[in-house]
C-alpha cells in the first residue's frame, strides 16, 4: 500500500513538523511502500500532482531541515471541497488519483477548514465502499480548533510574539515622554494568540498594559478611557488586540476579500487606532503589525511545540494502521505541572468548520486584559529552543526541489 499527506489554510512554524512525523511513522511500517506528498493541498491530489516523499527526504540531514522549516514545504491550498451532490465529479477525480497510485491512507494536516475535508471524503469513501482511510492532523496559530487542547504552529506564534513585545516594550521606554504602541496580532474571532501576549506577566514585566480580544465587546470611547488611565501609571503603554476587532461604525471598518471558505482577510485597526489616540489623546502613538511573521519566525521556535507536532504526525499513521478513519488526532492535557499530555482521535465532522474561543473565565472584568490563570495553560507551549542549522549566519530550509515557484 501506498499513503498521500498534504498540507493546507494557513502555514506554521511546525507544520513541515507534522509532515516529517508523517513521514518518520510511514517509513518504520514495512507494508508501506510510497509515502506521496499532495503539492498545494486537496488541489494536488485533484490535479494528479505529487511527489514521492523518499526521493526528496533522503538523509537525516533533509528530515532535520524540513523540520525547522517554517511555511508549508509541499504548498497549500484554500479550497473548500464541495459536497458530493453538487461536484461528483471532482470526488471521482479524487478517488481515481487515489486508485491509481495504491493510495490507501490520506493525511490532511490544516485547520477547521481542513477538517471540514477529511469528513467530507471519509463519508464519501464509505459511501462507496473504498478502504481508504483520511485523517486530519492539527495545525494553525490561531489555537481555536475545538476538541484538542491545543494545536500545532501556534505555541512558537506565542512564544515569537511574547518576546517581540518584551522588545518593543524595551525600545519604548528609551525616551522620557508619554506614548503608547499598538501591536495587532492574528486572530480573526477567537482572541488566543493575542492573549498570549500576557505570557510577559510571567517575568515580572507589566506589559501589555491591555488585551483586547474579538470575544469581548470593543468601544472606542472606553478604550480611549482605558488608554488614558494607563497613562497616568506609564510613560509608554503597550496595547495588544486582535486583528478581528472591529470598530463600532461600518464606515471606519476596511473591506477586504474573501477567500474560498468565506473567511475575510482582516488587518488595519492597529492603524486605525492610532490615528485615533494620536488625535484625542494628543501623544505619540505607533501601531505595529506583526502580519506572517507570527506563523513563520522558525527562529523562535518552542521545542515543545515542534516535538509535537511530529508526535501527533506520527499518531496520525498509527490510527489509519489501526482502522480509523474521519478523524482528527487531537491533545489531551492531562497536568500543567509537570506538562503532561496524551494524543486521541476525535470526529472530524466535531472539529470541521467550527471555532474554539478563549475562555471567558481568563477575562478580566474590565475585559481589557487577562487574568493570570491563563498563565498555567499558556506556559508549557513555548518551553524548549530547538538548534537551528545555519549557514552564513542564517537558517537553513529546506526546499523540495522547484515545486514552489
Amino acid at each position: 500500500m501506498n499513503i498521500a499527506v498534504a498540507q493546507s489554510g494557513g502555514p506554521t512554524v511546525a507544520i513541515n513538523a507534522s509532515l516529517l512525523g508523517v513521514f518518520k511513522e510511514a517509513l518504520r511500517v514495512s507494508e508501506i511502500e510510497k509515502i506521496y506528498g499532495s503539492v498545494n493541498g486537496i488541489e494536488g491530489v485533484i490535479k494528479g500532482n505529487l511527489v514521492d516523499l523518499k526521493s526528496v527526504l533522503v538523509t537525516n540531514e533533509d528530515m532535520d531541515l524540513l523540520a525547522q522549516t517554517p511555511s508549508t514545504a509541499l504548498g497549500s491550498c484554500r479550497y473548500k471541497l464541495p459536497e458530493e451532490s453538487q461536484n461528483p465529479e471532482v470526488y471521482k477525480t479524487i478517488t481515481e488519483c487515489f486508485e491509481n497510485n495504491d493510495i490507501k491512507a490520506f493525511f490532511y494536516i490544516g485547520g477547521n477548514d481542513s477538517m471540514d475535508t477529511v469528513n467530507k471524503l471519509s463519508k464519501y469513501f464509505k459511501s462507496i465502499n473504498k478502504d481508504i482511510k483520511v485523517i486530519g492532523v492539527p495545525k494553525t496559530i490561531d489555537n481555536d480548533l475545538c476538541e484538542t487542547d491545543h494545536t500545532p504552529g501556534f505555541g512558537s506564534a506565542a512564544k515569537y510574539l511574547a518576546t517581540t513585545l518584551q522588545e518593543i516594550t524595551r525600545d519604548s521606554l528609551v525616551y522620557d515622554l508619554k506614548s503608547v504602541t499598538v501591536v495587532e496580532i492574528m486572530g480573526r474571532h477567537a482572541g488566543w494568540l493575542a492573549a498570549s501576549s500576557c505570557l510577559l506577566h510571567a517575568n515580572g514585566e507589566s506589559a501589555p498594559h491591555l488585551i483586547y480580544l474579538p470575544e469581548c465587546p470593543f468601544t472606542v470611547e472606553g478604550f480611549l478611557k482605558d488608554v488614558e488611565n494607563q497613562l497616568k501609571e506609564h510613560n509608554s503603554v503597550i496595547v495588544a488586540i486582535s486583528e478581528g476587532i472591529t470598530l463600532a461604525k461600518p464606515e471606519q471598518a476596511e473591506v477586504h476579500q474573501a477567500d474560498g471558505f468565506g473567511h475575510v482577510a482582516l488587518s488595519g485597526i492597529g492603524k486605525q487606532l492610532e490615528k485615533i489616540i494620536s488625535d484625542e489623546l494628543k501623544v505619540k502613538c505607533r501601531s505595529i503589525e506583526l502580519n506572517v511573521m507570527q506563523r513563520c519566525s522558525s527562529h523562535l521556535a518552542s521545542l515543545t511545540d515542534i516535538n509535537e507536532a511530529m508526535e501527533i504526525g506520527s499518531a496520525a499513521v498509527k490510527a489509519a494502521l489501526s482502522g480509523e478513519t474521519g478523524k482528527m488526532m487531537a491533545f489531551r492535557r492531562v497536568l500543567d505541572t509537570p506538562y503532561t499530555i496524551k494524543i486521541v482521535s476525535v470526529d472530524a465532522d466535531k472539529v470541521a468548520n467550527n471555532e474554539r474561543f478563549f475562555p471567558s473565565e481568563w477575562i478580566n472584568d474590565e475585559q481589557n486584559n487577562v487574568k493570570d490563570e491563563a498563565l498555567a495553560y499558556f506556559l508549557p507551549l513555548i518551553k524548549g529552543e530547538p538548534t537551528i542549522k545555519t549557514n552564513n549566519g542564517l537558517p537553513v530550509h529546506f526546499k523540495i526541489g522547484n515545486i514552489l515557484k
